[in-house]
């Protein structure tokens, strides 16, 4: 595969974490659209080089990517409402980009890393519609992420990034944890897949079934996937089988997603 090297970074806001690289394809525009967000428990120093390469293979398969940077734990800003609001407003600005008009933002396709699913699953949630003239989300793929934000936790995931994230445990910030976590603000209304590693020592894989059930059970459309032999980044690297399959589906249109 032919991959692009059309890449710009453009930012979204002030800060320096508020930018988000733009890759466009070869090809005749209007492209459709894809949205990367990175995962590292929401903390620096991780930041968006982690989805550079599922950025560029999206790019050889005709996609538009923004593969989008926010202000972390341990910068100005970052953490509670900081980190989340500069997704969503990130996301937003995909339409304003110069380069906005090349771009079908009518259904955006999401697609987070560990931390970055739960913000892209978070995301969903806001953005399922395009109802205030904003883009719209069209699928959203949860690859590896922490989909319940208590649960993770209680259980030490990440050590304290949870915590480090909503500025305390849940005792203190219950209204904090049930807005943000992805569980708790089921059902989303948009094409869903959760595709996690059996070997992932990280994040558990039965945290992702958990989820999946629960969507399923409340009327969303998910497809579950646990790769077997595989562990924690292997979901996202394109030269690992589990990427191929998720690519695909980014890939295809909204109202063909099965």
């Amino acid at each position: 595969m032919i991959y692009s090297t059309r890449s710009v970074r453009r930012f979204y806001g002030p800060a320096p974490s508020q930018f988000g690289v733009l890759t466009l394809p070869a090809g005749k525009p209007p492209y459709p659209a894809a949205v990367l967000l990175h995962g590292g428990f929401w903390h620096l120093p991780w930041g968006l080089d982690l989805m550079s390469g599922p950025a560029q293979e999206l790019a050889g398969r005709g996609i538009a990517v923004w593969n989008l940077e926010y202000r972390r734990v341990g910068e100005p800003g970052g953490g509670w409402p900081g980190t989340l609001e500069d997704v969503l407003n990130g996301f937003d600005a995909l339409a304003a980009l110069p380069e906005g008009r090349l771009l079908d933002v009518t259904s955006v396709a999401v697609a987070g890393h560990s931390a970055g699913g739960q913000l892209a699953l978070w995301l969903a949630g806001e953005r399922a519609s395009s109802s205030g003239g904003h883009p719209a989300v069209g699928r959203v793929a949860a690859l590896a992420a922490v989909t319940d934000l208590q649960g993770a936790w209680e259980h030490g995931v990440g050590s304290d990034a949870v915590e480090a994230l909503l500025g305390g445990p849940p005792q203190r910030h219950p209204a904090r944890y049930r807005a943000a976590s992805p569980v708790e603000r089921l059902p989303l209304g948009v094409p869903q897949l959760v595709v996690h590693g059996e070997r992932d020592r990280i994040v558990p894989p039965a945290a992702s079934s958990l989820y999946a059930q629960r969507a399923k059970s409340l009327g969303d459309d998910v497809v579950l996937r646990i790769v077997p032999r595989s562990g924690h980044m292997d979901v996202v690297n394109p030269r690992r089988p589990p990427w191929r399959p998720t690519a695909e589906w980014l890939a295809t249109p909204t109202d063909t997603v099965v």
